[in-house]
């Protein structure tokens, strides 16, 4: 796989199908277009390449809403995008300058110039440009005059509910890991490093682990009492049961 994170040194994709997204999560509804990305790209013997952007849309462009938190962190993304076969990914750095580009200027000069593309496959609600303006139907209308096609990717469902990367936040953040599982396809997870608390557990009897996580925009589910499945490296491990810690390993909130 390789990963691009500079646009202006970009190689020549031969019939280049393009997405793009955020992708955060790499969800159920995201792999419905990421089949289809592969399956046009192999109809015309061109190169499937992902664009995202980091950081965040949401954490650049001001809307008077709390930071929102990211279901994967950039590495996860890039390892669940691979799982899917995604080969070719372009990492845009996302800001203000980049936001406030018309719809017609980012089709022109960032997806035309940019990458030439041969065909763009977009989901059912992808909004781009300034105020998120730009829509499949403008694509339609620039396609023919910039000599590509556009293709539209239905809503992806699962018992009648729309899969949203907002839907999978919003569960997780009530404790509802199951429904989140469903929507994304796997469980969720985070990684952190153990570290000194208050050791008020041990007042207790039951010794507790504080986990600083790698990557502070990962969300975290809502407070709750979980059970869970833990891998830990040995250096940690042995502090744990230096402490009479005893790891266990389970699924689900109780």
């Amino acid at each position: 796989m390789q990963v691009y994170t500079n646009v202006d040194q970009l190689p020549e994709f031969k019939n280049a199908v393009l997405t793009i997204g955020t992708f955060d999560g790499v969800h159920l509804g995201h792999k419905k277009i990421l089949d289809h990305l592969i399956a046009t790209a192999k109809e015309c013997k061109g190169t499937p390449v992902l664009i995202t952007f980091y950081p965040h849309p949401k954490q650049v462009v001001k809307s008077g809403k709390n930071t929102v938190f990211m279901l994967c962190t950039q590495q996860e993304k890039y390892l669940l995008l691979e799982q899917y076969g995604i080969q070719h990914i372009v990492v845009v750095p996302f800001d203000e300058k980049f936001s406030s580009q018309s719809p017609e200027e980012y089709i022109q000069h960032f997806l035309v110039d940019q990458f030439h593309p041969h065909t763009i496959v977009i989901g059912y609600d992808h909004r781009f440009g300034k105020g998120r303006a730009g829509d499949f139907h403008l694509l339609e209308q620039k396609a023919a005059e910039a000599n590509f096609r556009v293709k539209e990717i239905p809503e992806k469902l699962i018992q009648n509910v729309v899969i949203s990367s907002t839907k999978i936040r919003d569960a997780l953040l009530d404790g509802d890991i199951d429904t989140a599982a469903e929507y994304l396809g796997y469980r969720y997870s985070f990684r952190g490093k153990v570290i000194e608390g208050n050791k008020l557990g041990r007042t207790i009897g039951y010794p507790t682990a504080n986990i600083e996580l790698e990557d502070h925009h990962k969300l975290v589910p809502g407070n709750g009492v979980y059970v869970v499945e833990i891998k830990l490296d040995k250096r940690t491990l042995k502090g744990m049961m230096n402490i009479g810690m005893r790891p266990t390993v389970g699924g689900t909130k109780r």
